[in-house]
C-alpha cells in the first residue's frame, strides 16, 4: 500500500476508531493522534523524490497538490491540538459524530489534493461536503439547524453544476474527434487539449468555476458562508475557511490548466481576474458596520477566495508563486482567527459587537491573537499574508494589468477598513457584564495551538523557510504553460 493510499484510508481509520470508543472524554484524544499520524505521512511522501501514481493514475501527487496537501494537514493537526481542550469545555454535547466527521474530512480533503480524474475530484469534493454538515449542526438550534440546511442546499446545487462542466469537458473532446477522458494528465496532453471544442470548454470552464466556485464561497455564490460559519464551533470554521475551500481553489486550479492548455487561457484569465475583484469587493461592502464578528469572518474567506482566484487569473511566475504562498497563508490565518474567535464568543456567549468588548483586557491571550490575526488576514507586515498579497499584485502590474492591479488595492483598503471597525470593537474598551460572569478558561490548553499557528504566520513573514520555498518553486515550475 502506497502513500497516497494512506493518506486516505488512515484517516478514514481513525474515524472508524472514534466512531467506536464510547467515552466522550477520551475519544477527542484521537483526534491530535490522528492528524499528528497523517502529517508524518505527508512529510514522509513530500521527502520522497517520486512518489508514484497509484490507482491506475487516478491519484497523484503533483508539485501543486504537495502545497495544498501540506497546508491542509499543518492547519487540520493545529485544530485537532484544539479540540480536546474545547470539547472538554462543551461536555452537554456528544462529541462522537464530530470527532469521526472532523477526521473523515481529513481523508476526503487529502482525496480531492490527490484526484487526476475529474470524476473522482468531483466525488471527493462532495463528499467533503457531507462530512462537514453535521460538524455545523454541533450546537443543535434552531439557527444552526437552517446554517446547514442553507449550506447544504446551495453546495449541493453547485456541486451539481460541476458534474454538469466535467461533463460538458468530456463531451467537448467528443465534439473535437476525440475519445472521451476525465484524466487529468490526458487532457493536458497537447493533441487531446488543442482537439477540444472551443465551445464546448467554455461551456465546461464557466460551469465547473461557478459550481467549484460555490463551494469556495465566491461571489456571488457565497450565501451559505456568512451562516456556516457564523453558526458554527470556531474548530469547524477553521476546517472549513482554511483547508476545505483551499482544496477546492486546487480543483479550479485544475480546470484552469486544462482551459489553458486547450488555447483559452485569456477568456479563463479574464473571467477569473472579474470573479476575483467582485468577490473581495463583496466582502468590503457587506464588512462595513458588521455587528456579528463570526459573520464578519465569513466575509473576510469571501475575499481570499477571491484573491486566490485573481492571483491564478493574472498567472505568471511572480503572482502565481503569491497564489500558492497565500493558499499557506491564508489557512493559517483563518486558523488563528476562527479559534481565537471561538474562544470570544465562549466567553462572552455572544458573537455580537453590542455584548462584546474588551476581550484584550477580559482574555489578554484570546482577545490578543484575534486582533493579531485581523492584521494579518488584512495584509500588514511584517505577517506572511503581505509577503503573498504583494506577490499578486506586483504579478499584476509586471503583467500589465494595471487597472485590475489598482481596483486590487483598493478592495484591500476597503476590507481594512470595513473589518477594523468591529475588530477594534470587539478587543478594545472596557469588558461588557457579560464576561464579568463568565469563567471560561484562557488559558494554553485553548491557546497554544493559536499561538503555534502564529508562530507560523509571523515566521514565513519575516523568512521564508527554504524547503517551503523550493516547494512553492517546484509547483509554479509545473504551472509554467499559466504564465
Amino acid at each position: 500500500m502506497g502513500y497516497l493510499t494512506c493518506l486516505v484510508l488512515f484517516p478514514s481509520a481513525a474515524a472508524a476508531l472514534a466512531a467506536i470508543v464510547p467515552s466522550d472524554r477520551w475519544r477527542p484524544w484521537l483526534l491530535p493522534l490522528g492528524s499528528a499520524t497523517h502529517l508524518a505521512l505527508v512529510m514522509g511522501a513530500l521527502s520522497t523524490a517520486d512518489v508514484p501514481p497509484e490507482w491506475h493514475r487516478w491519484l497523484v501527487l503533483d508539485p501543486p497538490g504537495k502545497v495544498f496537501l501540506l497546508a491542509i494537514s499543518v492547519l487540520h493537526l493545529m485544530c485537532m491540538l484544539y479540540a480536546p481542550g474545547y470539547l472538554a469545555l462543551r461536555r452537554e454535547r456528544p462529541n462522537r459524530v464530530l470527532c469521526v466527521c472532523m477526521l473523515l474530512a481529513l481523508a476526503m480533503m487529502s482525496l480531492v489534493v490527490l484526484s487526476h480524474h475529474l470524476g473522482l475530484m468531483w466525488v471527493a469534493v462532495e463528499a467533503t461536503t457531507l462530512v462537514s454538515a453535521p460538524g455545523l449542526y454541533f450546537n443543535h438550534n434552531v439557527r444552526s439547524l437552517e446554517a446547514t440546511w442553507k449550506y447544504l442546499l446551495i453546495c449541493s446545487v453547485g456541486i451539481a453544476l460541476a458534474l454538469l462542466g466535467s461533463l460538458f469537458l468530456a463531451y467537448s473532446a467528443i465534439h473535437g474527434g476525440l475519445a472521451p477522458t476525465l484524466l487529468f494528465h490526458e487532457l493536458l496532453e497537447p493533441d487531446v487539449a488543442h482537439g477540444l471544442s472551443r465551445p464546448w470548454l467554455h461551456a465546461a470552464f464557466i460551469l465547473l468555476l461557478v459550481g467549484y466556485g460555490t463551494k469556495m464561497g465566491l461571489s456571488p455564490m457565497h450565501t451559505w458562508k456568512p451562516d456556516a460559519y457564523g453558526e458554527a464551533p470556531g474548530i469547524v470554521g477553521a476546517l472549513l475557511a482554511g483547508a476545505a475551500t483551499s482544496c477546492v481553489f486546487l480543483a479550479v486550479v485544475r480546470i484552469y490548466q486544462i482551459a489553458v492548455a486547450g488555447g483559452e487561457g485569456d477568456f479563463a484569465s479574464k473571467v477569473m481576474i472579474f470573479m476575483g475583484l467582485l468577490s473581495m469587493a463583496t466582502a468590503a461592502v457587506f464588512m462595513v458596520r458588521q455587528r456579528d464578528f463570526k459573520r464578519l469572518l465569513a466575509y473576510s474567506s469571501v475575499e481570499h477566495m477571491g484573491i486566490l482566484v485573481f492571483g491564478l487569473g493574472v498567472g505568471g511566475s511572480l503572482a502565481l508563486f503569491g497564489t500558492l504562498l497565500h493558499v499557506i497563508n491564508n489557512a493559517m490565518t483563518k486558523g488563528v482567527l476562527f479559534l481565537a474567535a471561538g474562544n470570544i464568543h465562549r466567553a462572552y456567549g455572544s458573537k455580537l459587537t453590542d455584548d462584546v468588548a474588551g476581550a484584550m483586557r477580559a482574555l489578554p491571550l484570546s482577545g490578543s491573537l484575534f486582533l493579531f490575526g485581523f492584521l494579518a488576514g488584512c495584509g500588514s507586515p511584517p505577517f506572511s499574508p503581505f509577503a503573498s498579497e504583494f506577490s499578486i499584485v506586483s504579478g499584476a502590474f509586471a503583467d500589465g494589468h494595471y487597472l485590475a492591479a489598482a481596483l486590487f488595492l483598493v478592495a484591500l483598503l476597503a476590507v481594512f477598513v470595513g473589518m477594523g471597525g468591529t475588530v477594534l470593537s470587539v478587543v478594545l474598551g472596557e469588558p461588557s457584564r457579560a464576561r464579568a460572569k463568565s469563567s471560561f478558561p484562557d488559558g494554553l490548553r485553548t491557546g497554544a495551538p493559536i499561538v503555534g499557528l502564529m508562530v507560523i504566520v509571523v515566521w514565513f513573514g519575516v523568512r521564508l523557510p527554504p524547503f517551503l520555498a523550493n516547494l512553492l518553486d517546484e509547483a509554479v515550475r509545473s504551472l509554467a504553460p499559466l504564465g
